[in-house]
């Protein structure tokens, strides 16, 4: 069996985000990393969208990511650390859109290593020296500076390495132009490990080291250091220079302090809390994120709590020595992994989990009422400041990235009856949770929609004049009329010309509304071509001679002019024979045919459009695309075909074929992204675009259209006007390159698994979280620390203090923005869920007590009770994850009633572990309750044990069963086989895996077969040998112990892997199911950043043999781009085995023309017919 991996949806989380001028031009960009891809974003300041530019795998773990931009220079470069013991400097070029690599420079080994640099990167903030640290003992030093012809130059790496020393984080320190310098919060354990008693690791401090290094000597010297009495987490480079005091801000717990050296005296300001929070008050409170904002006159800092609350933070300062530290509240978000500030007024959060946003700074928060903290207000030791977090008032949202980071379950099932499946993706964390809908098409948003006084048959869009940017009126054509209506404020006079064709002839309206008409000779249908063109004084030329076609003509189509011509090359007609003829527009051989493609059905209508081109400018500063010509044939049964068209002989090659639907295909040409698209409609409407240099065709989510036209307005630059039935509707695609369109429905906490009820299509979610309180839990607090407020108050305050209380038993804060209360160790809370899918609301909520965290779910039936359902919860007591200890379980069994609306519950049966797995199997049910397999039969009061297995090593993570079968997943040991015999009423292991695999989720492919994926990230596919018998018994007297022990201390029969693979994300599911209608099985991963993918079989040994040596070559022309080596990566964990990177090959269409051709002259193919084999595996499986 040999599979070839695509990613249908990229991963959605973001590790990190640096902001800069990465292109050159005064645009603000943003560059994110998500987990194994480089994604650079450019917000439309004007608009606020969001727009991805380019995205790429890097095949490699990025860890960690710095803008750079040399002294006096006005682009920003990248500085990459990854996992390839090399650093990598890369530049974007916007003319190619690409990411090219500068410079690598390799240092050590590879793979995420202790003591080898990569984790932690810092740039001189003047841009003279990065360095790059390991979290142990070693770090690099490298000088950046530029040579005569102005590009970047690299030093030799100098070392600042010391041994036993932990590094927590590191910053260049603004100094100006004294010699460049480097703060790193370390630890030294050098003592701790030589001492025995361990009072030496009780008493280690951490340590603030300055690195500086002198750029005459060319070494890097340890400064100073000193220690610290909070234990920091992270370091944040204050300006220096002519800019502001220098030095650093250390954001430690509870605390944040100012150090810089010289006779500065430490200023330190404690975290402010939130009043009257339900949190554990010992709990102690750190910055996770911040960001600089820094002009010409003053800069500040944004930096946010673990609870999502945004500080600002400003320096007061007295000559060159800082005197105090304030804080004021900004505002709250979601919690986010990086912030960056941009110089367009923007803040972009990449939150942890969940979408991403875009917010506009509206008020810098100045001159509001919120109080303001600071250093030099005098609080006792350990007490601290307390502010009331609201609703935003300083920012104000303007986009928001869809993420479904972290998938936690996903199930793909039609459970909506559209032919195409949806994927029902559980994800999210906590609060912030949401059950997500995923169809594949592209999201439409309505701009306006208008009633019209009857059903129009077509609808065009007009300019005033030529150079206009955007259009003045939509021309709406009903049988026997035409309506113009017009576009804006001013309805005003028509300052160019317009041609009307009607069934008789044509008219042409002048500017100054006098019009010139050509009538056709008789009622004739068309079988003539005539040829008009507008002379430059205006009138309307019919060409000399006319074109007699050999057939009936059904539709015809002009390109575009291109830039710099006076008319277009090529006409394009479709005749009734079942055929397309190209036909010269050239003066010198006007209506000649130059080439002709026969047809399998006759042409509804053509479209010429240019595509796929990168955005030129030519000399006179005009911008254009320089792509190719593509001729689209959209067929009366329901086929798009596109063709590429020679721009100069007019030949027609290289044909792919796509189904849209069961109507002819009507085309239409729109603009997106500044590039020429087809919209093409039949049952569904579908967009073909080219988006980073690959062809898109998808379906848009919306209803059947009928005619359209690509509109532009100042509101919508880039939109559609189209009809659909009485009605005209103004479109907008925003979200291009996305695959799915999503509807999210919001959940309480996090979602752990879900399951479908079979009849009613129901769903039913268990979702628990730890650290968290229940809703009984959350208003006993609330209403316990309100007694506590009034009790607390004196004798004259009593009212005020119950006015308070009551405000505060009042207040309820959104836990989606503002987070939940953190409740402890132990702490958990559940829920039970009954949803419906379709229209996302709950039918059913079953809150668990305090305490009892729900992990396993199934929905069975009882061979001793009829047609009834039964929904199995599996929960712990008391469950302490570390050190691990666990008060006993339950199995909650509810009946489904209603039709599967409601849960009724029967009983709840006590169990000796956590039951981490149920199974429904041969009419009853198996449930993993720690390390031991139980078969359970449903009785009265509580569920009956009937029979159970021992001899599993740890932990059972889940269970499948096929026929006599379960296959059983160890936490730790792979997958081990047992065999059910009913007669003696025994589970008997008779086969396991001879690797450990830390197992997180599993799918049975067939009898023999089972495909599993771990937590590192791989997904491996196992199967039994043919020789393999599950008719063994168990060996009570320990005989055949002596003669058959089995290998590794195993089961005597082993599994043999048949594929291996590292997918470099953390697989949660896998499932094998079809994508498309029509289309052939594949196994659909999804991943915990918020990927999904699939593993397709190859149908063919040719097939197989091709994309084998396209994988080769690209290994060696187009090496990934942070000097990871491809092999070794995807070879991580297991040496890689019979699975081909589709993400690797499809990055062929990224290639530079001529390695394109070099690499498919070795395949014995062309460039085009390379690309047609990818595009065409893809839409074999999925899209």
């Amino acid at each position: 069996m040999f599979l070839y991996n695509l990613t249908l949806q990229r991963a959605t989380g973001i590790s990190f985000a640096i902001h800069g001028n990465f292109s050159g031009t005064k645009q603000q960009e943003i560059v994110v990393s998500r987990g194994k891809i480089l994604e650079l974003l450019r917000p439309d300041p004007n608009t606020g969208k969001v727009h991805t530019l380019l995205t790429v795998e890097v095949f490699g773990v990025i860890r960690s990511l710095m803008a750079f931009r040399l002294t006096g220079g006005t682009k920003d470069y990248i500085v990459v650390g990854s996992d390839s013991g090399r650093i990598v400097i890369l530049e974007y070029q916007p003319s190619k859109n690409m990411f090219e690599k500068i410079h690598q420079e390799t240092f050590g080994k590879s793979g995420c290593r202790r003591i080898v640099p990569g984790q932690f990167l810092a740039v001189d903030p003047k841009g003279r020296a990065v360095m790059i640290s390991a979290i142990e003992k070693q770090k690099l030093v490298y000088i950046l500076n530029r040579d005569a012809a102005a590009r970047l130059t690299i030093s030799s790496p100098l070392e600042a390495h010391k041994a036993n020393t932990l590094v927590y984080h590191v910053v260049g320190v603004d100094v100006g132009f004294e010699n460049p310098m480097f703060a790193c919060l370390e630890m030294d354990y050098e003592e701790a490990d030589n001492d025995p008693t361990g009072e030496a690791a009780a008493n280690t401090q951490q340590t603030l080291t300055f690195y500086e290094l002198d750029l005459g000597l060319n070494h890097v010297v340890r400064k100073y250091s000193e220690p610290l009495e909070e234990h920091g987490n992270f370091l944040i480079t204050v300006p220096g220079g002519s800019d502001g005091p220098s030095g650093v801000l250390i954001c430690s717990e509870n605390y944040i302090t100012y150090k810089n050296f010289g006779d500065q005296p430490d200023i330190r300001c404690p975290i402010p809390r939130r009043r009257n929070d339900l949190d554990d008050p010992e709990r102690g409170m750190i910055f996770v994120c911040s960001a600089t904002h820094k002009t010409k006159s003053m800069f500040f800092f944004l930096a946010q709590t673990e609870q999502g609350d945004i500080f600002k933070i400003t320096l007061e300062t007295d000559e060159d020595m800082v005197t105090e530290i304030r804080l004021k509240y900004f505002d709250t978000v979601p919690v986010a992994a990086a912030m960056c500030v941009l110089k367009t007024g923007f803040l972009f959060v990449a939150s942890e989990f969940g979408n991403h946003y875009l917010y506009q700074i509206a008020h810098l928060g100045d001159d509001d009422e919120e109080p303001e903290f600071s250093s030099a207000m005098p609080l006792e030791e350990g007490d601290t400041f307390f502010f009331q977090p609201r609703p935003l008032k300083n920012l104000v949202l303007v986009d928001e990235l869809d993420s479904l980071s972290p998938i936690l379950f996903c199930q793909i099932a039609d459970l909506a009856n559209e032919d195409t499946p949806q994927l029902y993706v559980a994800c999210g964390r906590g609060p912030r949770s949401s059950l997500r809908v995923l169809r594949h098409g592209l999201e439409v948003s309505e701009m306006a929609v208008s009633e019209l006084p009857g059903n129009p048959n077509a609808v065009w869009t007009v300019r005033r004049h030529i150079e206009d940017e955007f259009d003045a009126y939509i021309i709406v054509s009903f049988v026997n009329a035409t309506l113009v209506l017009s576009i804006g404020e001013d309805c005003g006079r028509r300052d160019d010309a317009l041609v009307q064709v009607y069934p008789d002839g044509i008219r042409h309206i002048r500017a100054d509304k006098r019009v010139n008409e050509w009538k056709t000779p008789g009622k004739k249908t068309i079988v003539k071509l005539v040829y008009f063109e507008m002379d430059p004084s205006g009138q309307l030329n019919e060409y000399t001679e006319r074109k007699e076609m050999s057939a009936d003509v059904v539709c015809m189509s002009l390109a575009n002019v291109p830039p710099g011509e006076q008319r277009s090359r090529f006409l394009a007609v479709g005749l009734v024979d079942n055929t397309v003829r190209i036909i010269s527009l050239d003066p010198s051989d006007c209506l000649q045919p130059l080439s002709m493609q026969a047809l399998p059905a006759q042409p509804e209508s053509l479209c010429i459009v240019e595509m796929g081109g990168t955005e030129k400018q030519d000399e006179l500063g005009e911008r254009g695309s320089i792509g190719f010509l593509y001729l689209n044939i959209g067929l009366q049964n329901g086929v798009l075909l596109r063709t590429v068209l020679d721009p100069v002989t007019g030949d027609l090659s290289d044909t792919r074929t796509r189904y849209l639907g069961s109507r002819p295909v009507k085309l239409f040409r729109v603009r997106m992204q500044g590039q020429e698209a087809v919209l093409a409609m039949s049952s569904r409407s579908w967009l073909s675009y080219s988006y980073q240099s690959r062809f898109h065709l998808t379906p848009l989510s919306y209803e059947t259209l009928e005619f359209a036209s690509g509109f532009a307005s100042e509101q919508c630059p880039e939109g559609i006007v189209a009809i659909s039935t009485n009605t005209l509707r103004i479109l907008a695609l925003e979200k291009l390159g996305a695959v799915f369109n999503q509807v999210a429905f919001p959940l309480q906490y996090t979602p752990r698994k879900f399951v479908i009820h079979p009849e009613s299509n129901n769903l039913i979610i268990i979702e628990t979280d730890h650290n968290a309180y229940t809703e009984a839990t959350k208003a006993q607090r609330k209403q316990q620390m309100a007694e506590e407020m009034v009790e607390a108050a004196g004798e004259d305050e009593r009212e005020l203090a119950a006015e308070m209380a009551a405000a505060f038993l009042n207040e309820n804060l959104p836990e989606s923005i503002f987070g939940a209360p953190k409740a402890g160790n132990g702490q958990w809370a559940s829920v039970i869920r009954v949803m419906n899918p379709i229209q996302g609301n709950t039918l059913d909520l079953v809150q668990l007590e305090q305490n009892e965290a729900a992990f396993s779910v199934a929905v069975c039936r009882f061979s001793n009770t009829g047609d009834d359902w039964y929904v199995l919860v599996g929960v712990a007591k008391d469950l302490i994850l570390n050190p691990r200890s666990v008060a006993g379980g339950f199995v909650y069994t509810y009946k489904l009633v209603n039709n599967g609306e409601k849960l009724e519950y029967l009983h709840k049966t006590p169990v000796e572990e956590v039951p981490a797995a149920i199974a429904p199997f041969q009419g009853r049910v198996l449930i993993g309750v720690g390390k031991l397999l139980r078969v359970y039969d449903l009785g009265k009061k509580k569920l009956l044990r009937k029979c159970e297995n021992k001899h599993i090593a740890n932990y059972i993570s889940g269970i499948q069963t096929i026929g006599h079968r379960v296959i059983v997943s160890d936490v730790q040991e792979s997958f081990i086989w047992v065999r059910y015999k009913r007669n003696e009423n025994q589970l008997i292991i008779f086969a396991d895996d001879t690797y450990p695999r830390w197992v997180t989720t599993a799918s049975l492919l067939d009898y023999d077969t089972v495909a599993g994926a771990d937590k590192f990230g791989n997904i491996c596919v196992v199967r039994l040998p043919p020789n393999t018998n599950d008719e063994v018994d168990e060996d009570p007297t320990g005989n055949k112990a002596l003669w058959d022990r089995g290998l590794l201390n195993g089961a005597s029969q082993k599994a043999e892997v048949i594929m291996n693979y590292h997918v470099g994300e953390t697989v949660l599911s896998l499932q094998k199911t079809t994508l498309i209608p029509g289309g052939s099985e594949s196994l659909v991963y999804t991943t915990l950043s918020g990927g999904i993918g699939i593993l397709v079989p190859f149908t063919s040994h040719e097939d197989h043999d091709f994309f084998q040596h396209v994988e080769m070559h690209l290994r060696s022309e187009h090496p990934p781009l942070c000097g990871r080596d491809h092999l070794s990566f995807r070879s991580y964990y297991f040496p890689v085995k019979n699975v081909i990177d589709g993400d690797l090959c499809e990055q062929f269409n990224s290639m530079e023309p001529n390695k394109q051709k070099n690499v498919s002259e070795e395949l014995d193919r062309t460039p085009p017919e390379v690309s047609k084999k990818l595009e065409d595996i893809r839409t074999r499986y999925a899209f």
